[in-house]
């Protein structure tokens, strides 16, 4: 698989989400989108990345960019970890991996001398035209809300 760059074509993908929802690339045809990827729902990065996109929400909102996250966990946790936090945006689950693969997201992580798959803490903006227009890697789960305001203003 090779990496993706920006101005590629964004992947195709359909994935259940929180809120008993579906998301897919088809209904954000012509829409501009984040797609921001997580390892994991409720820890303590993914949950301040995961409020720092829901209060930047309004000002997203304004620029008419639709936001998604998506982790490998199931959907019972994302559903939990959606509702304690109030989030409204959809969070996805991404079981198989099929998605993460295709944004080369599911990489090799090393914890303690352990080597195993994970996801890579990154997000992918993509345009109207189904391009992607930024692309973030290995994100600071603080700065990330903010970052993604300047870029989507440029849309």
């Amino acid at each position: 698989m090779s990496e993706l760059a920006v101005g590629a074509k964004a992947p195709a993908f359909t994935m259940p989400a929180s809120g008993g929802r579906t998301v897919s690339s088809k209904e954000l045809k012509g829409k501009a989108y984040l797609l921001y990827f997580y390892p994991k729902a409720d820890t303590p990065g993914c949950t301040k990345q995961a409020c720092g996109i829901q209060e930047a929400l309004p000002a997203l909102g304004k620029i008419g960019l639709e936001v998604i996250g998506i982790s490998p966990d199931a959907m019972p946790p994302i559903e939990k970890f959606a509702a304690k936090y109030n989030l409204t945006f959809p969070l996805a689950s991404d079981a198989d991996q099929k998605v993460a693969t295709a944004y080369g997201t599911w990489v090799e992580k090393s914890m303690y001398g352990k080597k195993y798959m994970g996801m890579e803490r990154s997000s992918f903006l993509v345009g109207a035209d189904g391009k992607i227009a930024a692309i973030w890697r290995k994100v600071k789960p603080e700065a990330h809300a903010a970052q993604v305001i300047e870029a989507a203003k440029a849309l």
